[in-house]
């Protein structure tokens, strides 16, 4: 992976847009990036990993608002946050840009609006020589890119944008806290994953085998219970060996025994079938010999009865018999009550119509009558004309009415007219001076919405100002402290060490040995050396007096460069807000903000009064429409409401002579009406009241010529003796059923069998039936019997079966489960197998150590010019992790050690040696991506010159891999050895990049 080029805007600490070109700085193979604290050179190699990922590294990372967090607080208010990164890898030259999201203003209104996030990806088309679209959806970018590259962002940022702190912590760790930066490096989920699945699947097997062998034991206990006292339990846990064998054992014998129950059950069920059968026959002969008996004596008893109703019977008889006779006179009788009924009826008709008419008809015949209808018809028949004029005058009044009510609402509408326009130039000056008052209201609060935002900034800078006038005296005390502390410390390490100078001939001499030369004078005799005086300093107190003075210096300088910090805010707050107090800013914003309020307040109000003024100009223009239209519509009527008097006369006058007295046309209508109605009724029920009278003559005659021929001595005998259907259907029903009575009794008493049963001496039904339910009971024990040893051994069958299958198939859980517990911890380093008892994650990782340390070996010969190697220990340190620890090997002394022993000069230079390695072995693991391109950061100032010279030597000789180097520090050293420089430059309005010394 290669970078090329990387464009900024509004990300980090730089408001405007900055570009860095990389092909610039990496012809050098080695480039610095510095500036001061707080400038922004970490937000560099952030806007390079939130580029390619989206995110930025460590704790630096935002969460759901990160895109708000990126943003720079210089930027402009219309500028978007960008990145855009163009770099080559997997031979493929790309370039990404990214957006965050975007809290920007309104276009429309006011407020604010956030904008999603935005990706896209372009690849570079050597053949074209153009840029062509890939994607712009954030997951397939972010899938892309980890692919090509390789690893994830936490591998990126430990491998490329080298953090010197985190490996100088990795050396220093112990094995768990190494486990946990490896394992993420290098991913080893996987296998603690195997761990996890593995102790998971030892659980479940083992979970299976308890739960198929309490299945087991369930079965046998469900066996005992149907075999009880047959079977016993074996005294076995789950689990435990020979269990399947002996709850089979038991099994069977319970069956054996179950099966020769049955038999014995088997027989005694036979007897008791036997026994039950010949008592069922003997009790059936019983019942039928009491049956028949019964039969015969209810037969005696009947024919009794019926001897008693002999009498009655030929009564009977002898009455259907006049019946019959009757039945040819009724149609004759019939005939005549119709005919007297209709005839009564004729008669009250003739009689009520002849009571509602007048004296002089009342006695006159049907003709008469039919002639007085015709004259007073034909009179109705003259009456329409004179009706049709009666509704046209009717109608004409309601015309008249009509022409009033419009006169009546003409008038009120002109009047309400005049009314409203006499006061419509006082309306519409008052509804104008609202108009124009919202318009002037408007434009004022648009020109204080231009001062509120001013006002409140100096107001917020005058607090700032007033909270960091307070801030920079306590600044100024502790700066003022540390550097008196710093003079007291650096007095004292000079006191000590020009103490240890005067003594330091006791020190040398401390080491004399007889014989030996004198490391100063080379003499091997030694008559008196210098002895150590009370207070001797040695060089243990004089490197803690440099070390406490070192300190002191540090916070000295943090101090220092707090109060510039705070003076520098100072300064910007003040230019800010000026000399004015807080409290009069904060007054005048106050009524600012006030005045703001009313004018919109009234400004709010400009819609509805020009809605108002528009509506009530509508209003007047409609009110004089109507005004108008109705002079018109009152001139129009005139006219016809002369027409309609004329011709109101005329139709009067002819009423008058059609209406002969009555109140109206109508009335006499009506009255002609009802007369001819009742004449006509009346004549036609005097013709029927004849007709019916002639008919009820004829039917007498009739009737009784029938009563004689059916041999009645009148027609009212013929008449009693008729019968209705009812009555007909009832005798003869009581005439069938004595019949067919008489004729069973005789059948029955004629029977031969039933006369043989009444011979013989009573059934006995009673002892026949005790002796059959004795019988019965006795078979349903047996059978019951039976049933029950039938089920036990079917229950006993089902549950050895069932046993036998739950043995086969534990049989393979029983070995799958012995396989995966002896895999799970050897994979967890439980087993006496793993002779280091370590775990499957940590062997790897272990593996993964030593690739590192041999890496890291390679360049840390050099730095520490031959002395220190880094070696991989397997030994397991206390209760932690075995195989991850890690030592150094000192060549001056040839022993190992721990690296916590180094220095903080060889602690840079072997965690740098490591974070290198790491980063070649972690690129082996990627898949061999070639990584042209890296950055260290911070580390250098622990350096002395010969270290610091041997230190980029061995970056420089990374160049004969084609790689970059890029620097990351404030070390002045630097910049003398190092000529490419991308510098970042601090200022109020945001920091710049500047490049210089490339190329």
């Amino acid at each position: 992976m290669r970078l090329h080029r990387l464009d900024i805007t509004a990300f980090g600490p730089f408001g405007a847009s900055q570009s860095v070109d990389f092909d610039d700085l990496s012809a050098a193979g080695l480039f610095l990036l510095h500036g001061p604290t707080g400038a922004g050179k970490t937000s560099v190699l952030d806007a390079v990993c939130y580029a390619l990922y989206g995110s930025v590294p460590g704790a630096r990372q935002g969460g759901t608002g990160q895109g708000m967090t990126l943003r720079s607080d210089h930027a402009a208010v219309g500028t978007r946050t960008e990145v855009r990164l163009e770099l080559t890898v997997a031979g493929r030259r790309l370039e990404v840009t990214r957006q965050p999201p975007w809290e920007r203003p309104k276009l429309r209104g006011k407020g604010t609006t956030v904008d999603k996030a935005q990706t896209w990806l372009r690849e570079y088309d050597a053949t074209t020589r153009a840029w062509k679209d890939l994607s712009r959806s954030h997951q397939e970018i972010g899938e892309e890119i980890t692919q090509l590259l390789g690893m994830s962002r936490e591998q990126f940022c430990q491998v490329v944008l080298l953090p010197q702190g985190d490996f100088a912590r990795f050396l220093r760790a112990d094995a768990e806290a190494r486990g946990k930066l490896l394992g993420r490096l290098f991913d080893t989920r996987r296998f603690a994953e195997v761990e996890k699945r593995l102790a998971e699947r030892r659980r479940t097997t083992e979970a299976r085998v308890r739960e198929g062998d309490a299945a087991l034991l369930a079965d046998a206990h469900r066996m005992q219970q149907a075999a009880g006292d047959a079977m016993a339990l074996p005294e076995l846990a789950p689990g435990e060996p020979g269990l399947a064998e002996a709850v089979l054992e038991a099994a069977a014998v319970a069956r054996g025994t179950a099966r020769e129950l049955l038999t014995v059950a088997d027989c005694r069920l036979t007897a008791a079938e036997s026994a039950q059968a010949a008592a069922e026959r003997r009790l059936a002969d019983a019942r039928e010999l009491d049956r028949l008996q019964r039969r015969f004596a209810q037969a005696r008893e009947h024919a009794a009865r019926l001897a008693e109703r002999a009498d009655a019977h030929r009564a009977a008889e002898e009455r259907m018999e006049r019946a019959r006779k009757a039945e040819a006179v009724a149609p004759a009788l019939e005939l005549r009550d119709a005919a007297d009924s209709e005839h009564r009826r004729a008669a009250a008709a003739e009689a009520s119509a002849r009571a509602l008419l007048p004296p002089g008809l009342a006695d006159a015949g049907a003709a008469g009558l039919a002639a007085a209808a015709r004259r007073a018809a034909e009179e109705l028949g003259g009456l329409e004309s004179a009706r049709r004029a009666e509704r046209r005058l009717a109608e004409l009044v309601e015309e008249r009415a009509g022409l009033d009510r419009q006169e009546h609402a003409d008038d009120e509408v002109r009047q309400d007219a005049e009314t409203w326009l006499a006061d419509w130039e006082t309306t519409r000056a008052g509804l104008q001076s609202r108009v124009d008052t919202a318009q002037e209201a408007a434009a004022r609060a648009e020109q204080l919405a231009l001062q509120r935002e001013p006002a409140r900034r100096r107001l917020d800078a005058a607090r700032l100002r007033d909270r960091l006038t307070d801030d920079t005296e306590e600044a100024r005390r502790r700066a003022l402290a540390a550097a008196e502390d710093a003079v007291e410390a650096r007095a004292h390490w000079l006191d000590l060490k020009e103490q240890r100078l005067h003594g330091i001939a006791a020190e040398l001499a401390a080491n004399l040995t007889d014989g030996a030369p004198c490391a100063v004078c080379g003499a091997t005799e030694h008559p008196a050396p210098a002895r150590k005086t009370a207070g001797h300093v040695d060089r243990d107190a004089e490197e803690r007096a440099l070390a406490g003075h070192q300190a002191a210096d540090e916070r000295r300088a943090k101090a220092e460069r707090h109060l510039g910090t705070v003076r520098e805010a100072l300064a910007a707050a003040t230019a800010e807000a000026g000399d004015a107090a807080t409290d009069r800013l904060a007054e005048e914003a106050e009524e600012l903000e006030g005045a703001y309020a009313r004018a919109r307040a009234t400004a709010s109000t400009l819609h509805a009064a020009q809605e108002e003024l528009r509506r009530a100009e509508g209003e007047r223009e409609q009110r004089v429409a109507a005004q108008q239209q109705a002079v018109v519509r009152s001139a129009s009527r005139v006219a016809g409401r002369d027409r309609l008097e004329r011709e109101q006369a005329s139709l009067e006058e002819e009423l008058a002579r059609a209406r002969d007295g009555a109140e109206s046309v109508t009335a006499r209508a009506a009255q002609l009406e009802r007369q001819a109605a009742l004449l006509t009724r009346a004549a036609e029920t005097a013709r029927v009241a004849e007709d019916t009278a002639q008919r009820l003559k004829d039917a007498d005659a009739r009737l009784a010529d029938a009563a004689f021929r059916a041999r009645f001595d009148t027609p009212a005998d013929a008449a009693a003796a008729l019968l209705d259907d009812t009555a007909h259907r009832e005798l003869q029903r009581r005439l069938d059923a004595w019949q067919s009575e008489d004729a069973a009794v005789r059948a029955v008493l004629g029977e031969a069998d039933t006369a043989e049963a009444a011979r013989r001496p009573p059934a006995d039904l009673a002892a026949a039936e005790r002796a059959a339910a004795d019988a019965g009971r006795r078979l349903r024990e047996a059978a019951s019997a039976r049933d029950a040893a039938a089920r036990c051994c079917a229950e006993l069958d089902r549950l050895a079966a069932h046993a036998t299958t739950s043995v086969r198939r534990l049989a393979p859980l029983r070995e799958e489960h012995t396989r995966v517990a002896r895999l799970a911890s050897l994979a967890a380093g439980t087993s006496a197998d793993n002779e280091r008892r370590m775990r499957l994650e940590s062997y790897v990782l272990a593996a993964r150590l030593e690739q590192v340390a041999a890496a890291a070996t390679a360049r840390l010969l050099r730095m520490s010019s031959g002395r220190y190697t880094l070696v991989h220990s397997d030994g397991r340190t206390g209760r932690g992790r075995s195989g991850l620890g890690l030592h150094v090997v000192d060549a001056w002394t040839g022993r190992e050690r721990d690296t916590a022993t180094l220095s903080g000069g060889e602690t840079f230079f072997a965690s740098l040696a490591l974070a290198l390695g790491l980063a070649d072995v972690v690129t082996d693991e990627a898949g061999g991506v070639r990584l042209d391109t890296l950055f260290i950061d911070e580390g250098f100032g622990s350096l002395d010159d010969q270290t610091l010279d041997e230190v980029l030597d061995v970056l420089d000789a990374l160049r004969e891999r084609d790689r970059s180097v890029g620097i990351v520090s404030h070390v002045a050293d630097l910049r003398r050895r190092v000529h490419a420089q991308l510098e970042v430059v601090k200022g109020r309005s945001g920091s710049v990049l500047r490049q210089r010394g490339a190329g």
